[in-house]
């Protein structure tokens, strides 16, 4: 079993060590060492990186022996190395993860809502709870409660206890580990059992922020950042409300009541816009009844478009049809064509099994309502032949 230096010093950064097996797995060079410094994957806290002699660590694992493998570029021989841990990366995951547990820890103090799990992006982390009715206000209560605790900058200390002592000592979560089980103790405020790496007081997580929230499985995911990714979240967020401040010639501050003006009016002009195309749309119709041809009880009016949408022109079709007794052929040519047959209601004829009897012959799929049907994926040069088809069901 290799011995793991990271949990004797979580700030210890380069070692010397022995290579003790060497293996490649999935044509990846593999080294296992006799003790590391590389946390490996476990708990919701993803790998160290750094450098294991001349090779990149790019990976480091944990069997189910508890041997610690770590994934290189290069192949090693067996024999002594030296390993030097991406520090940027350790302190990172080490701000995330000891934030979490003043997180986790603040959410059951407010809301006695238990953290479930607990994900470590590359960019934010997520805790899934068991909290049913999450809020805006609720989120401030626990950041703020989050915030209190980095600011008093408490000790962050490391318990080897055994199992039976673990009620004793109050923590927040039970442990299904065997033998000496780990716990992190946020001095007076948290106590959870955890094999991850950790600050040595809640002053150097910087600042907890919470991001957002949904809905998840019947409980609540929360995502949020700490220390320096907070610090970069802050910056872009900043940025970003700076930049539209200077589009809209106002503060970052105004802009929420810029936005919501901005979408009402939004809304007002689509109402207007619809209402106006309703009303050239009934034009339309209108001159295309009026332009139809006359078969013994009915009109029937066909055209074909482009650079329309099928909404609109299926939309004219109902107004064609509404004008008088008629029926309306409408193709709609782009790429592939697509096509609209609508007739009145005192006309013979199912559009829908029509439709779907021009489609068999001429190509494309579509069917609809007696009334009204629709057809798409037709070949764009055979869309006037579907047409005529579709006519001379009318014209019999």
């Amino acid at each position: 079993m290799t011995i793991r230096l990271y949990w004797e010093d979580p700030y210890l950064t380069q070692f010397n060590c022995t290579v003790v097996e060497v293996c490649l797995i999935d044509q990846q060079p593999v080294a296992v060492l006799d003790q590391t410094a590389f946390y490996p994957t476990s708990g919701g806290q993803p790998f160290d990186t750094g450098h294991l002699g001349t090779a990149r660590v790019l990976n480091v694992e944990e069997d189910a022996s508890g041997k610690i493998m770590h994934f290189l570029d290069a192949q090693l021989a067996t024999g002594p190395a030296s390993g030097r841990v991406d520090w940027v990366r350790r302190f990172d995951h080490m701000q995330q993860h000891t934030g979490q547990h003043i997180l986790s820890q603040a959410f059951v103090q407010v809301a006695q809502a238990p953290t479930l799990s607990f994900h470590m992006g590359r960019e934010t982390s997520t805790i899934d709870l068991n909290l049913s009715h999450p809020s805006e206000e609720l989120m401030e209560q626990v950041e703020a409660l989050a915030a209190s605790v980095v600011f008093e900058d408490r000790p962050v200390r490391v318990h080897n206890v055994r199992p039976e002592d673990l009620e004793a000592l109050g923590v927040r979560k039970r442990s299904e580990r065997e033998g000496t089980i780990r716990v992190i103790d946020v001095e007076g405020f948290d106590r959870s059992p955890c094999g991850g790496t950790h600050v040595r007081g809640s002053g150097e997580i910087g600042m907890i922020a919470i991001l957002g929230y949904e809905r998840y499985k019947g409980g609540t995911r929360v995502e949020f950042v700490c220390g320096g990714r907070a610090l970069k979240t802050l910056r872009k967020d900043h940025d970003a409300l700076k930049r539209l401040g200077k589009l809209y010639s106002a503060s970052m501050y105004e802009l929420p009541d810029l936005a919501e003006k901005f979408f009402q009016d939004r809304s007002d002009l689509v109402k207007q816009n619809a209402r106006l195309q309703g009303e050239m749309l009934e034009f339309e119709a209108r001159d295309l009844w009026r332009e139809g041809v006359r078969l013994g009880g009915f009109v029937l009016v066909r055209a074909t478009f482009s650079g329309r949408g099928l909404e609109t022109v299926k939309l004219l079709a109902q107004k064609i049809v509404a004008q008088g007794e008629a029926v309306a052929i409408l193709g709609l040519l782009e790429k592939t064509a697509q096509a609209v047959v609508a007739r009145s209601t005192g006309i013979p004829g199912d559009c829908g099994a029509i439709v779907k009897d021009v489609t068999v012959k001429r190509g494309g799929k579509g069917g609809g309502r007696p009334d009204l049907a629709q057809a798409g994926g037709i070949p764009a040069d055979n869309l006037e032949a579907w047409l005529t088809d579709v006519e001379r069901h009318f014209g019999k």
